[in-house]
Order: C-alpha cells, then structure tokens, then sequence
C-alpha cells in the first residue's frame, strides 16, 4: 500500500534526500510533489525551506486471525482438572570441592584504523590586476550583498578559462536547487567581469565539487533510465532539465545501442527522451 511523509530542507533536493534517507530508498522507488518551494530572496537565498511530500509502496500488514473464532474454540475445550503431585525427596548429595577458577583472559582490543582527515586546499594569491583578482573582487562584494562569508578563489585553467571555487561553511546557499544559484553568479561574473577584460574568457563557478557530483550522479541515472526502456522498449522522458544537465544525458548515452535520446519542450520545462530505436 501507498504511504507518504513529508520532509523540509534548503532546497527541493535537500528535502528530497531528507526523505530517502529516513526511508533508506533511492530516487526511483518513490515519486515526489513539492508542497512549496523556499521562499528566495536574492539569487535562491532562502528565508523559508523547501517542503515536499514523498509517496512510497509499503509492505501490506499480515491478515489477523479472527478474535471470535479464537475466542469460540477456545470456551469448546474442556478444562483439563488439575493433578496433584507429590513432592518427591531428591537424594542429598556430597558436597564437592569448588575447583580454582581461573582467571578470564580478555582478548586485546584490536586496532581500529582511522581515516585522516582531509588536508584543507592551498590556494595561490591572485596577483594584482589580474583577472583572478578582478574575478574574485566581483564575486566577493555579490556574496557580501547576498549575507555570505563564502571566499571565491579564482584561478587560471586551459585557453582563456578561468576556475572559482567557493570556501566557507553552509555553501549550500550558493549551490542552490540543482545548482541554479551556481548557475545565475556564473552568468553574472562572465557577464560583469568579462566587459572590462580584452578578449573572451569563460568563468566556471563551483562550490564543494558540485558541478563533478552532479555529472557522475546524471550520468549514472541516464543510464539506469536507459536500461529501463531497453527491458519495456518504450520511451521515457525525464524531469526538466537545464542546458548543463540535459548536455551530460546526452552524452552518457551517445555510444549506447538501440538507445537514442533528443530534447523536448521549452525552457524552462524543457526535458530529455530517452527511445528505443532498432
């Protein structure tokens, strides 16, 4: 039978994971309806959490035997009369020396292996009137502005693109649902930054490896999806996805056989089908 709970968190995602967790299910063993999203103020900063409420097939109870049938056969049984005994004399026997008890030897205690802790990253200054420093200027006042101690680290990778990450606590604020407020401070520093710089640069923004996370958790449900249409032959469409998201589902499953996948629908309900094709 169906049962429901309903959870709360930061985001959808968070009060989604909050509810798989107490259930010890994954994703696609229960179905999800937002109840209200949190309550946003600037770029996904939320004064209200999310709350969801999470539908799950649970074990249907065991019949009960009838109480009246039980109750019936038990007044159609004759009392049994009690059966006196009489209490016979055991034979007292001689007492025995109490043999030495030897001492118990508990075993040592074995060496627990603990995991050390994670080195905290190092990361290099930017130098003055670099773009790593006009990078990590903008982004420093927006979080500011947004109520946030976060420090942005920018740093230079391949051609013109540049690499931030995000270090403080709670960044679960800068991440936002399914990374949409990583996704809008991006925009805003390629858009703010890269006017006052010669040439194009490209600015990823990142925050406790979330971008990583996210790709190997899509790529892995693109595929368990896809595995279910080849088993039913069927289509399936997925949930919406941004342009990032529905780029990693096509490309896990580009080199899949008899599996092809396109996109459907406008932003921002635009979503990915997943087909069978002979």
């Amino acid at each position: 039978m169906e049962k429901t709970i309903t959870t709360t968190g930061k985001t959808i995602d968070l009060a989604i994971d909050a509810a798989l967790t107490q259930l010890g299910l994954d994703r696609d063993s229960v179905s999800v309806q937002v109840i209200s999203q949190a309550k946003s103020g600037f770029l996904g900063i939320g004064n209200q959490p999310a709350k969801v409420q999470v539908t799950y097939e649970a074990p249907d109870p065991a019949p009960e035997a009838p109480r009246a049938a039980l109750s019936s056969a038990s007044r159609s049984k004759p009392k049994a009369k009690p059966v006196v005994q009489q209490p016979a004399v055991a034979p007292v026997a001689p007492k025995a020396e109490p043999k030495p008890v030897k001492p118990e030897r508990k075993p040592e205690p074995k060496p627990v292996a603990t995991k050390a802790p994670a080195e905290p990253k190092v990361y290099a200054p930017a130098e003055a009137g670099s773009v790593e420093e006009k990078i990590e200027k903008f982004l420093k006042g927006l979080l500011e502005h947004m109520g946030s101690d976060a420090v942005p680290h920018a740093w230079k990778e391949e051609g013109n693109t540049y690499k931030v990450e995000f270090e403080g606590s709670d960044l679960g604020y800068l991440i936002g649902r399914r990374g949409d407020t990583l996704d809008a401070l991006q925009h805003l520093a390629n858009y703010s930054v890269g006017r006052t710089v010669e040439g194009h640069i490209r600015i990823n923004v990142d925050a406790e490896d979330y971008r990583a996370k996210r790709e190997d958790s899509l790529s892995r449900y693109a595929r368990k999806k896809a595995q279910q249409v080849l088993k039913a032959r069927r289509r399936t469409t997925l949930e919406p996805m941004n342009a990032y998201e529905r780029h990693v589902i096509h490309a896990a499953l580009q080199d899949m056989d008899n599996i092809t996948t396109h996109s459907t629908g406008t932003e921002p309900n635009r979503r990915v089908v997943i087909e069978f094709v002979r």
